[in-house]
C-alpha cells in the first residue's frame, strides 16, 4: 500500500459554548461557524485564499439556508471558489468532518482543509407541518426542530434520553454512579475554566448589549 500524505492540525479554535437561549443566542449557527473559521486560519497564519476545501458539520440546518458550510466559509473571508460540504451525522458531524478533511489531504485531494462544526439550538425553528395543503379542520401543532431533527430517534420515535437510559441499563450504570460522574465532570470543567485552561482555544466574540448599550465581548463558556 502506498504511503499517504501526513496530516497535521495546525490550529484549533472555537467560540465560547453558550447555554440554550443564553449569551450567544442572538447569533446564528453560520455566524458562529464563520467566527471560528476566521480565527482558526488567522492563528495558523493561513491566508483565506490558500484554503482548498471546507468541511463543516451541522445538524439543525432548518432555516439556515443552503449549505451552511459555504456560508461559514464566505463569512470567514474564504473565496466562493472553494469547495464546501456540510455533514449531518447528528452528534458526530464535526468529528466526521475532521476525518473527511484528513482523508482528503492523505489522498492528495488538497493541502489545506478547514474542518469542524457549528450549531445553534437556540435558533432552531418550529415547523408548521401540512401548511402547504392547509389546515382543513381542528388544531394545528408546531413541531420543535430541536426535538424532531436533533434529539428524537427517527425510527423508534424515542427521545435521546431514552437511549441513554437503555444504555445505562445494558451496562449496569445505576443512577448514583451516573450522578457522581456528572458532578465530577462539572467540577473538572469549573476548575479548568477558573484556571484559564480554555483561554487559548476560545475566540472571543461580540454580541449586542441591547439598545443604546455597548457591545459585550463573550470570552468564556456560559457553563458550568
Amino acid at each position: 500500500m502506498a504511503s499517504s500524505t501526513p496530516v497535521y492540525i495546525v490550529s484549533a479554535t472555537r467560540t465560547p459554548v453558550g447555554q440554550f437561549l443564553g449569551s450567544l443566542s442572538s447569533l446564528s449557527a453560520t455566524q458562529l461557524g464563520a467566527h471560528a473559521i476566521k480565527h482558526a486560519i488567522q492563528r495558523a497564519g493561513v491566508q483565506p485564499e490558500a484554503v482548498e476545501e471546507v468541511i463543516f458539520g451541522n445538524v439543525l440546518s432548518a432555516g439556515l439556508g443552503q449549505n451552511p458550510a459555504r456560508q461559514c466559509a464566505l463569512g470567514a473571508g474564504i473565496p466562493n471558489s472553494v469547495v464546501c460540504t456540510t455533514v449531518n451525522k447528528v452528534c458526530a458531524s464535526a468529528t466526521k468532518a475532521i476525518i473527511l478533511g484528513a482523508q482528503t489531504i492523505m489522498t492528495g485531494g488538497a493541502d489545506i482543509v478547514v474542518a469542524g462544526g457549528t450549531e445553534s439550538m437556540s435558533n432552531a425553528p418550529h415547523y408548521l407541518p401540512n401548511m402547504r395543503t392547509g389546515a382543513k379542520f381542528g388544531n394545528q401543532s408546531l413541531v420543535d426542530a430541536v426535538l424532531k431533527d436533533g434529539l428524537t430517534d427517527a425510527y423508534e420515535d424515542q427521545h435521546m434520553g431514552m437511549a441513554a437510559e437503555a444504555c445505562a441499563a445494558e451496562h449496569g450504570f445505576d443512577r448514583e454512579a451516573q450522578d457522581d460522574y456528572c458532578i465530577r465532570s462539572y467540577k473538572k470543567a469549573q476548575y479548568a475554566q477558573e484556571s484559564g485552561w480554555f483561554g487559548e482555544e476560545i475566540a472571543p466574540i461580540e454580541v449586542s448589549g441591547g439598545r443604546g448599550k455597548p457591545n459585550i465581548t463573550i470570552d468564556k463558556d456560559d457553563e458550568p
